[in-house]
């Protein structure tokens, strides 16, 4: 992307979108619908100055993540889709460009948060991975019967031709996790170790709620 070429040439304030349960990952495309007046005010603002945003999960009120109220971890994401709706609210779509760790918070604006980011340990992000290592079977079948196991259904078959990074952001930005889940697979090191997290995740869910586990 141009200008973004580097990560040492990110923003280092960012506005923030706080959205419970949302998860954007590198590479993804996470569609939201914006109707609170605050979060109209950002959009705005963020179509003037190079739409840029941060999407972060709420967080603990205390003492015990750096940025009370927000989660340690988030993902800087471009505007890359603008719409209006004639009843006064936005929809767009937000391209995941790289996470950041929240090390700070600077003077909000018309009600929205701004945080300083730090970008150094998710340099990967923008420069590779390397090699990725997945068992796109095992997680693809556990996905499957977790979601069969729910009475809900997903095309699988339409990611067949994705590439293992491509396969294990779709599923996870998709599937039905709690925040605390979705934040863990958030700050998975590599698509590697996320993909071994969540598909334990779905095998674990499945086997406790089938009953089928060892109890102590």
């Amino acid at each position: 992307m141009a200008g973004l070429a580097d990560f040492r040439e990110l923003p280092g304030v960012l506005p923030v979108f706080a959205v419970a349960g949302a998860l954007l990952l590198p590479g993804g495309r996470l569609p939201l619908t914006v109707f609170e007046p605050r979060y109209l005010a950002l959009t705005d603002d963020c179509l003037g100055t190079g739409r840029l945003f941060a999407l972060v999960q709420p967080g603990p009120e205390d003492g015990s993540v750096p940025v009370p109220g927000l989660q340690p971890v988030g993902c800087l994401a471009r505007i890359v889709a603008f719409g209006e709706t004639g009843d006064g609210r936005y929809l767009i779509t937000g391209l995941g460009i790289n996470r950041f760790r929240l090390v700070g918070e600077e003077p909000g604006r018309s009600g929205y948060r701004r945080v300083v980011a730090d970008y150094a340990p998710f340099a990967g992000d923008r420069e590779g991975e390397g090699r990725i290592d997945i068992d796109r079977r095992r997680l693809i079948a556990a996905v499957s019967a977790y979601l069969s196991h729910q009475g809900l259904t997903a095309d699988m078959a339409r990611l067949d031709d994705s590439n293992d990074t491509e396969l294990v952001t779709a599923l996870a930005m998709a599937a039905p996790l709690s925040p605390e889940e979705k934040q863990a697979l958030l700050e998975a090191p590599s698509t590697t170790e996320r993909a071994q997290l969540m598909t334990a995740m779905f095998e674990m869910a499945l086997l406790t709620e089938s009953g089928d586990f060892v109890r102590h």
